[in-house]
């Protein structure tokens, strides 16, 4: 590996005068400058991100706290995260948690270790409180979560997204709507129950009817046949993510059970196979990559302002009406 002693030998200056120009400080001839950065090219040098962060505190990096990097939604927060990171010279260290907060901890820890100078946290499980205790004074931003006074937050306000969803299949004229939600301990899951509960109570004679998934395709799919072949097969279900809608669809078709005439179906992310499936998922949109994309905006300047207050970045949700349910 090049090391710096590489690039003073080939440009035939001192280390010291190699460290003042890659570092951008203190004063150097413009012939030394130049002949430096040409034996760095040549040498294809690297400079040590860890090393020069002990110098200025900055490491140039930033984590990603994911839970599923298989889910189209995340995927694409993740996205929008790091091509924003990258606009403004930071590099992004991806963390997936599997949905699982112990590994939430242990990837707090890591990122502490590696003095990353922020981290991005999307869709995670533990408290708020907690993460504030874990990372002590490295600034932090939730995704698809509601922050309080102390975090900065990019979130869609769930639970009005929960009931517009709802609200839609009880204008659709169904009356036996089952919701798949998403886990007991997801904030955003969670939020979008209560907007399903509200939605049912303001209808007299309609009685809920939750049974909790995890957001991944297999609790969507598992929870239609089950409910398909039971003795009161609903008329309508609302999924609590899109993966889990086309569960849904895929288990109502191996049943031979018609979408929309038979049961209709809604999703929530809006991820791009929702277009896709046949028949097309009705769901509830949230613009992930730009989700991301703003959470990245919020992190830098809470690291360059010492002074940062912290903010909460709201996006309103969106029903898009396709053909499983119309």
């Amino acid at each position: 590996m090049t090391t710096i002693g590489d690039v003073a030998k080939a440009a035939g200056f001192s280390v010291s005068t190699v460290s003042r120009v890659l570092n951008g400080s203190g004063y150097v001839s413009e012939e030394a400058k130049v002949r430096v950065e040409q034996a760095a090219s040549l040498l294809q040098y690297t400079p040590n991100g860890l090393a020069r962060g002990l110098v200025s505190k900055r490491t140039l990096s930033i984590g990603l706290l994911i839970p599923d990097v298989s889910n189209p939604f995340f995927a694409d927060v993740a996205r929008g995260t790091e091509d924003e990171a990258g606009s403004i010279g930071y590099s992004v260290i991806l963390c997936n948690s599997d949905w699982q907060v112990p590994r939430e901890k242990m990837y707090i820890n890591i990122l502490r270790s590696r003095w990353v100078d922020g981290v991005v946290i999307a869709g995670a499980r533990i408290e708020e409180k907690r993460l504030r205790e874990d990372l002590r004074d490295v600034p932090f931003v939730l995704v698809d979560r509601r922050g309080s006074a102390l975090a900065d937050s990019v979130w869609i306000d769930n639970e009005e997204g929960g009931f517009l969803a709802t609200q839609h299949l009880l204008e659709c004229g169904c009356r036996n709507i089952v919701h798949i939600s998403g886990a007991g301990d997801s904030p955003s899951g969670q939020a979008r129950l209560k907007g399903y509960l509200r939605a049912i109570r303001l209808e007299p004679g309609i009685q809920p009817l939750v049974i909790e998934g995890d957001f991944r395709f297999e609790s969507g799919y598992h929870a239609t046949r089950m409910l398909l072949n039971g003795p009161n097969p609903p008329d309508a279900i609302f999924a609590g993510n899109d993966l889990m809608g086309l569960g849904v669809i895929q288990a109502a078709q191996s049943l031979g059970c018609s979408i929309p005439d038979r049961l209709k179906v809604v999703g929530y992310d809006n991820i791009s196979f929702a277009a896709y499936v046949s028949p097309s998922l009705t769901t509830i949109e949230q613009p992930s990559y730009t989700m991301g994309s703003a959470a990245v905006k919020m992190l830098a300047d809470a690291i360059s302002n010492p002074q940062h207050r912290p903010t909460s970045y709201e996006i309103q949700p969106k029903l898009v009406v396709r053909k499983s349910s119309s």
